[in-house]
């Protein structure tokens, strides 16, 4: 964003805010920072507002606009500041003027995330900066436009919940958002793309589609799979199960629940505690649901005396994780509190680590090639080690894990940047984000290096010499969680998943109840046909409903079910089907066998090339 759009974008806040002020007096004013498509502020309103109140504040901002007021910058002493918001009654400006007058601007981003209230850096700052929008006066650094008609072009679309400084102990704000860009074009081409990012939101389509439920009553976060969600669930597991048997992966499978001590042991207790679940006591002991993996295959590891020949040893499991995520933190299936991880760890020595990074790499490459996922980056989480206190203190074995994975990503070819200070707090990481067909950024999966397991476990094998050594670990995860994933891969997809993912591949439909036994036949034959080594079936449906032909094919699409095939005379007397695709199109009647032949290699090569290939349509 240029210095000129972010400056125009937190104008039209102000003059947003300054609206507000006019509209509902009395409201209290937390932060309103630029975001990358315009801006938002959180209110703390009078009266709760909704949808249907932004039409007049958006009709005040442009009377503001044609007004062309002056914005206008003003100094003040730290303390005279505090005082003129107290006068106002602005709880929120006198906190953050508090923060910055004490601890600097630094805290106030911290506590906040609006990086446009000062740009004092320490504490002890005796004078801030104010902006006027006609009555009304803000605490920000600025810059801004010279006056309101310089706002450029805008909209306010959404009205949120957020707590002050995202603590749910704190007041709850409403934050309004809006669009602003410098021409009615790019705004217009904006509020299509948000149209889009409804259509495809992975809540709206979990629900049309029966992918997942979330209830109140079983917990915040903790989502439930319906039978179509369980579908791609599978799926996603049998995929990774095969890749990984390939890959010489072992499978194993570790309790939910665990003693405190193995958190003592790894060191999440004291780095981690705040987002574990809380402790379960049983005895005289704590147990802890599981945040993660990781330490239980360190005692499968250390279950026997390992030897060279050994390694590298690759341990895999689906395991099932909880970690307490903050309320306004969680996001339909993105963000929950329990979810289902494709979890490894590779055991291997130093001079193999290289190999074993760059083939989980090329793992992760692999899947992204079967989902049709070109748009993708690395993200290389790298220590500051100016902060030591927030890592474990070994600086030169940072160093060494990070020139093996700095080299293997140089070696990969793919594409990464750099991001100081985000490393785990046992070592460097490599976080894969994945971009949706509308440019939704997901971090998907994570890779790391970690040295600090070897100490605190023990973890060594025998070498050829008989001297023991350490090993270093590998974490992995190339599809991250099954609830992220699947809702990437619902706005990825649209819903409307290739053949071999889809909950249901296949409908099968007669023209009239007349030749409902010969569609129960194709029904019997798609079922029974070997899939996969021999797995039996396709994932078939059979609607002999009363409804009319055409309507049952129209709920096939409305259920966006990739195939649909309709049954009549004509086929049963040549043994066919009247094939037709979830895009609508009527590729006429194709033998049954030959029908079952392409659907098979399109689900076994997870490629609906084959498909498209032979009979055409999408």
């Amino acid at each position: 964003m240029t210095a000129s759009l972010e400056a125009m974008r937190h104008s039209c806040a102000h003059v947003m805010a300054a609206s507000i002020q006019e509209l509902w007096p009395g409201s209290k004013f937390g932060v309103g920072p630029t975001i990358g498509n315009g801006f938002y502020y959180d209110v703390l309103f009078p009266e709760h507002i909704g949808v249907e109140d932004l039409g007049n504040i958006e009709r005040l901002m442009r009377k503001k606009k044609r007004q062309q007021l002056p914005i206008e910058r003003i100094v003040l002493p730290v303390e005279k500041a505090i005082e003129i918001m107290e006068g106002a009654g602005q709880d929120f400006k006198v906190e953050l003027l508090e923060l910055l007058r004490d601890k600097g601007s630094t805290a106030v981003v911290d506590a906040t995330g609006d990086r446009n209230i000062s740009d004092a850096d320490s504490g002890g700052e005796t004078e801030v900066s104010f902006y006027k929008v006609g009555d009304f006066l803000d605490l920000c650094r600025g810059p801004h436009v010279a006056r309101s008609s310089d706002i450029g072009h805008f909209r306010l679309t959404t009205v949120a919940g957020a707590y002050w400084r995202g603590d749910e102990k704190r007041p709850q704000l409403q934050r309004i958002y809006g669009l602003c860009y410098p021409t009615v074009e790019e705004l217009e081409a904006e509020v299509e793309r948000l149209e889009e990012v409804k259509r495809r939101d992975h809540r709206r389509l979990g629900r049309e589609l029966d992918i997942f439920h979330l209830s109140p009553e079983v917990g915040a976060g903790l989502p439930l799979w319906l039978p179509n969600g369980t579908v791609l669930r599978d799926e996603l597991e049998f995929l990774a199960k095969e890749h990984e048997r390939r890959a010489s992966y072992q499978r194993v499978s570790t309790p939910h629940i665990t003693n405190e001590q193995l958190y003592f042991q790894s060191g999440h207790l004291p780095y981690y505690k705040e987002d574990m679940y809380s402790p379960i006591s049983i005895g005289d002991a704590n147990y802890y649901l599981k945040p993660m993996n990781c330490p239980h295959h360190h005692h499968i590891y250390l279950s026997r005396p390992r030897s060279y020949r050994e390694l590298p040893l690759r341990l895999a499991e689906y395991g099932q994780v909880y970690r307490y995520e903050d309320s306004g933190a969680l996001s339909g299936i993105i963000r929950t509190r329990g979810f289902m991880q494709n979890d490894a760890h590779i055991y291997c020595r130093l001079d193999q680590a290289k190999v074993e990074f760059t083939n989980v790499m090329r793992m992760h490459a692999d899947y992204y090639r079967i989902f049709g996922i070109e748009d993708f980056y690395m993200r290389l989480a790298l220590p500051d080690l100016d902060k030591l206190e927030k890592y474990v203190d070994e600086p030169e074995k940072w160093m060494a894990a990070l020139d093996v994975i700095q080299e293997s990503m140089d070696d990969s070819g793919l594409p990464y940047q750099e991001a100081k200070g985000d490393a785990a707090f046992y070592g460097p990481k490599i976080d894969f984000i994945i971009k949706s067909a509308i440019g939704t950024e997901y971090a998907i999966s994570t890779n790391q290096l970690d040295f600090l397991a070897t100490e605190r476990f023990g973890l060594t094998y025998r070498g050829e010499d008989a001297k023991d050594y350490p090993v270093y670990v590998i974490h992995r995860a190339p599809l991250g969680s099954h609830e992220r994933f699947i809702a990437f891969l619902l706005e990825h997809y649209k819903g409307a998943f290739p053949v071999w993912l889809a909950p249901v591949q296949v409908v099968v439909i007669p023209v009239s109840e007349k030749f409902t036994s010969y569609a129960a036949q194709v029904y019997d034959r798609l079922m029974s046909s070997p899939v996969r080594n021999g797995s039996l079936g396709f994932r078939v449906e059979l609607d002999a409903t009363s409804d009319r032909m055409q309507k049952k094919v129209r709920n096939a699409l409305v259920r966006k079910i990739p195939l649909v095939l309709v049954v009549g005379g004509a086929e049963e007397a040549a043994e066919s089907v009247a094939l037709r695709t979830r895009s609508g199109a009527d590729l006429g009647q194709v033998g049954l066998s030959e029908f079952i032949d392409v659907l098979r290699a399109a689900v076994e090569q997870r490629d609906d090339t084959p498909f498209q290939q032979h009979f055409g349509g999408e």
